[in-house]
Parts: C-alpha cells; sequence; structure tokens
C-alpha cells in the first residue's frame, strides 16, 4: 500500500529541491552499499536497495518526480492517473546503466567499465620519480637535473602507429566509435551498459601494418634530462609536480605531469621539525658556572652566543630566526633550538683535580655561611615574639 511506503526523498536522504547530481550520489551510494551482489542472502539489504531503486527511478524523472511531488505515492498506485507500481517503472530515464556500471566496477574490480574513455582525447599518464638533496639544499632550496626514460611521439610514423606509407583503418567491431554497448542481467532486468572496445583499446582504430620503430604504440621512449626546481624549505617526502612532462596523451590529449618525491638526506648536527631547527652544543663547566660568549653552528654559518652564568644543564636557548624559510612566505623562517649540555670532564690531571677540590670547600664554605646566616635571622625572628 502506498500508506506503507517511505517518503521517496526521504529514503535517499536528500532534501526535496535536490538536484540530479545530488539524487544520482545519494542513490549511488545506496545502492553500492545495499545491492544484493555485495550482500549475499541479505533480504533486509535487498529490500532497502529495492526501495532505493524505486525512489530514484521515480525522482530522476522530471515527469514522475512531478507527479510525485503533486500526488505522493497515490501517482503510481492507480489514484491519480499514474502508471501503476514500482514493476511499472522502465528505469530508461534514470540513467541507470551508468550507475550500475559504477557500482559493478567496484564490486567487481572494474571488471564492467562504465563507458570507457572511447576515443576522444585522454590525458597522459603522470610520471613518478624521486631526488635526493642533502639538509641544507632543502633549506635554502637548490637545482636538480633527472635523467628518465619517457615516451615520446614517434617521429617515423608521425604517432600513428602505422608503417611508412599506410594508415590505421577504422575498428569494425565499435565503428571507430571506441566503445561498445553490451547488455546485463541485474537485479530488476536486463541493463544496457558501455564499455572500452576490446579490439582497438578504444582508439576506433586498428592497425593493420604496425610501425618498425614503435610497434605500432605512436610512440617511443627516450632518455631525457630534466631540470627541476626545488624550492626552499621543502621537506622530506613532499613533491613536486612538473606539469606536461609526464607520459604523452592519447589522440591529441596533453601530456601528464612529472611527481618527483624530494628525499631529504639526515644531518650528522641538525634536526628539523617543521620551520624549526634542533641542535646541542657542549659547554664546559667553568663556562657554564662563570658564562661568557661561545659559538654556535648554524645552517647559515657559525653565531656567537653569550651563555648566562649559572646556566644548567640541558637549558634551551632560541635563535630567531635561523631556522627553515616557510615555503609559502619565503620571507618568513622558523627558529633554531639549541641545547645547552654541561660537560663533566672525564679525565683530569692532579693539579686540575685539587683545583676541583678547593673550589668544591669554596663551595660548601658558602654554603655553611648560607646557613649560618639563616639560622641567625631565625632567632631574631623568635625573640621578637618572646
Amino acid at each position: 500500500m502506498a500508506e506503507s511506503k517511505r517518503d521517496y526523498y526521504e529514503v535517499l536522504g536528500v532534501s526535496r529541491d535536490a538536484d540530479d547530481a545530488a539524487l544520482k550520489k545519494a542513490y549511488r551510494s545506496l545502492a553500492k552499499k545495499y545491492h544484493p551482489d555485495a550482500n549475499p542472502g541479505d533480504q533486509a539489504a535487498a529490500d532497502k536497495f529495492k526501495e532505493a531503486s524505486e525512489a530514484y527511478a521515480v525522482l530522476s524523472d522530471a515527469e514522475k518526480r512531478r507527479q510525485y511531488d503533486q500526488f505522493g505515492h497515490a501517482a503510481f498506485d492507480g489514484g491519480a492517473g499514474g502508471a501503476g507500481g514500482f514493476g511499472g517503472f522502465d528505469f530508461s530515464g534514470a540513467d541507470m546503466g551508468d550507475i550500475f556500471g559504477d557500482i559493478f566496477g567496484d564490486l567487481f574490480g572494474g571488471g564492467r567499465s562504465r563507458g570507457g574513455r572511447g576515443n576522444g582525447p585522454v590525458r597522459g599518464a603522470n610520471v613518478r620519480t624521486s631526488v635526493r638533496i642533502t639538509f641544507e639544499e632543502a633549506i635554502f632550496g637548490c637545482e636538480k637535473e633527472l635523467t628518465l626514460n619517457l615516451k615520446e611521439s614517434c617521429d617515423k610514423c608521425g604517432g600513428t602507429g602505422a608503417k611508412s606509407g599506410t594508415q590505421p583503418q577504422t575498428c569494425p567491431k565499435c565503428n571507430g566509435k571506441g566503445k561498445i554497448m553490451y547488455t546485463q542481467q541485474s537485479f530488476f532486468g536486463q541493463i544496457q551498459n558501455v564499455q572500452t572496445c576490446p579490439d582497438c583499446s578504444g582508439t576506433g582504430k586498428i592497425i593493420k601494418e604496425k610501425c618498425p620503430d614503435c610497434y605500432g604504440t605512436g610512440f617511443v621512449t627516450r632518455r631525457k634530462t630534466i631540470k627541476v626546481t626545488i624550492p626552499p624549505g621543502i621537506d622530506n617526502g613532499q613533491s613536486l609536480r612538473d606539469r606536461g612532462n609526464g607520459e604523452p596523451g592519447l589522440n591529441g590529449g596533453e601530456r601528464g605531469d612529472l611527481l618527483v618525491e624530494v628525499v631529504v638526506s639526515p644531518h650528522p648536527v641538525f634536526k628539523r621539525q617543521d620551520t624549526s631547527i634542533y641542535s646541542t652544543v657542549p659547554i664546559s663547566f667553568a663556562k657554564a658556572a662563570l658564562g661568557g660568549p661561545i659559538r654556535i653552528r648554524t645552517v647559515d654559518g657559525e653565531v656567537e652566543y653569550e651563555v648566562k652564568a649559572g646556566t644548567q644543564t640541558d637549558t634551551r636557548v632560541r635563535l630567531k630566526g635561523k631556522g627553515v624559510p616557510s615555503l609559502r612566505n619565503r620571507n618568513v623562517r622558523g627558529d633554531h633550538f639549541v641545547t645547552l649540555v654541561v660537560q663533566v670532564p672525564e679525565r683530569m690531571n692532579e693539579e686540575q683535580k685539587e683545583a676541583l677540590r678547593r673550589f668544591d670547600d669554596a663551595m660548601n664554605g658558602i654554603a655553611s655561611e648560607g646557613e649560618k646566616e639563616k639560622q641567625h635571622r631565625k632567632g631574631k625572628f623568635k625573640d621578637i615574639f618572646k
């Protein structure tokens, strides 16, 4: 009964003003989720699939949708001059073949193509490679030359793939269209789908006498040197896109792109995190206690830093603007953070040991005098409140 059916818009999860693209997207998602081939033996899934298909068959057809918006489910139950129930829908206006081609391609690994590329222009594939650079090159940028094997149009046949003096002929299987129609049995009956012609691989042409240089492909592989610019601030694992230096397209299609992954060699001193650089610098015990200037290595060269008296080990200091340039704004640089580590001598001669003992005694004396002064102040404080 019509009263037992859910609202079609609710079934698809779309608003009442949804356009064709939104309807198709919603239905495709539901159909893929509940398709019987993906849920064998699940009656609940089959019912949901049927419900979604019924809703889409109505709402994707302009006239049926108009009737549904005016009369609701009654439009198709015979009460308002409708066409009968769900069994009366032919799905022809719903572009079901296109949608099921998508679904079957996902379910069965692309075995059922939903249309193929035909013999129109096809963009060339992207080519992927990598380049290794130093830590400093990543900071300041550089230029690198890459030598790759890339496809180029065959000079002998002009890219046609046919032997000199001959021409490719129209494919008899698809009549030059590059696509063929075939009928598929689905949950709702027969559906017409389109796939790439297997004889001509979608080109619409058959080459009977192949070019001896390119073996009928229309392309030859050549060694090519390409210069790429590495921008300052690039990080390990990031990629650069060099447009138009990938594989050539088919049937007049544009070339693909060259994608270059950047591999940054580790540095023995510096570590990087985003735009910050980190390093560790050892300082002597005397320098930590007394303070004074030290030289710190940075990617810009050595800089002088004034250590504060009484600096403790593992103290971190910041060298502003000595980090990594931002990829978005080369005028902005991160900072260099330096951890100062106080070194304890491992070997000392007797004179050095004696000097250290005298220092330790002097420090103990200072501590004793400080304790005496503290106890003295404490006694005076007690006297006040006697």
